[in-house]
């Protein structure tokens, strides 16, 4: 993937890691959308960004994607690339019947966004020359965190789907990237308050040069998720299971 020059549209792009990438790829000479649920964050973005388009957005309604993709196809004809950031992670008590609506509200933003979001902006990407797909999984997607079940499962899933979806895609113009994060000082589970996992600024810098140093790259890994990443194959799958566990 070229990292200057493209019109990206990001989903979950109005704080964290989507915000983050937003205002990289936005300073990197691109042409940035970003989309989100929470228009007051959306109006503070152009506020204070006015060269960074905005679109209401909410994964977990098909219709708001349709629109979604209605709007920002019609504004930026010229999009080439997609970068699937939205997603939740709460905890949840597996002894508690009533985490299934939790699970539900998961499965539903990380997993089937993604896959509803991808699915209809495919085909438009398909007749860009070249253009790229990015999807965020996370290194629970290999090692669970087991305060967060649905989470990690979803984060497996959106990895397993990446894989299909770039080799179904291989003989096209669309390129197939995974980021996979590991544990970020944003939002989510509070980590920006706690201090827990990697700063912000780190990870945006360290993702945006490999980018820049592998265009041909499948997955982006700082260094920092390597442990979780290829766990199973260095034998420390079960250890940092029982570390993870006992770190919450």
């Amino acid at each position: 993937m070229k990292t200057n020059g493209n019109t990206l549209f990001i989903t979950g792009g109005t704080s964290g890691i989507g915000l983050g990438l937003a205002l990289r790829f936005q300073e990197a000479g691109n042409t940035v959308i970003i989309g989100g649920r929470r228009t007051e964050l959306l109006e503070k973005i152009r506020a204070e960004h006015p060269a960074i388009d905005t679109v209401v957005l909410d994964v977990a309604s098909p219709e708001s994607i349709q629109a979604a993709f209605e709007t920002v196809t019609s504004r930026h004809p010229d999009l080439n690339a997609l970068v699937n950031v939205a997603g939740i992670m709460l905890p949840e008590d597996l002894k508690d019947p009533a985490h299934v609506s939790t699970s539900e509200d998961i499965v539903t933003t990380n997993l089937l966004g993604t896959i509803r979001v991808t699915a209809l902006f495919t085909p438009f990407l398909l007749a860009q020359p070249d253009a790229s797909i990015l999807t965020v999984s996370s290194g629970l997607a290999f090692v669970p965190l087991p305060l967060t079940p649905t989470y990690n499962a979803t984060k497996a899933a959106v990895h397993s789907f990446t894989q299909s979806l770039r080799v179904q895609l291989a003989d096209t113009s669309v390129q197939v990237i995974e980021l996979v994060p590991p544990a970020v000082q944003t939002a989510l589970m509070g980590q920006d308050e706690s201090g827990r996992g990697m700063p912000l600024d780190d990870y945006l810098s360290e993702t945006m040069e490999l980018l820049g140093s592998q265009p041909e790259a499948e997955e982006i890994l700082v260094e920092q998720v390597k442990m979780l990443r290829f766990a199973e194959v260095n034998g420390k799958h079960a250890e940092i299971v029982a570390m993870l566990n006992g770190s919450h």
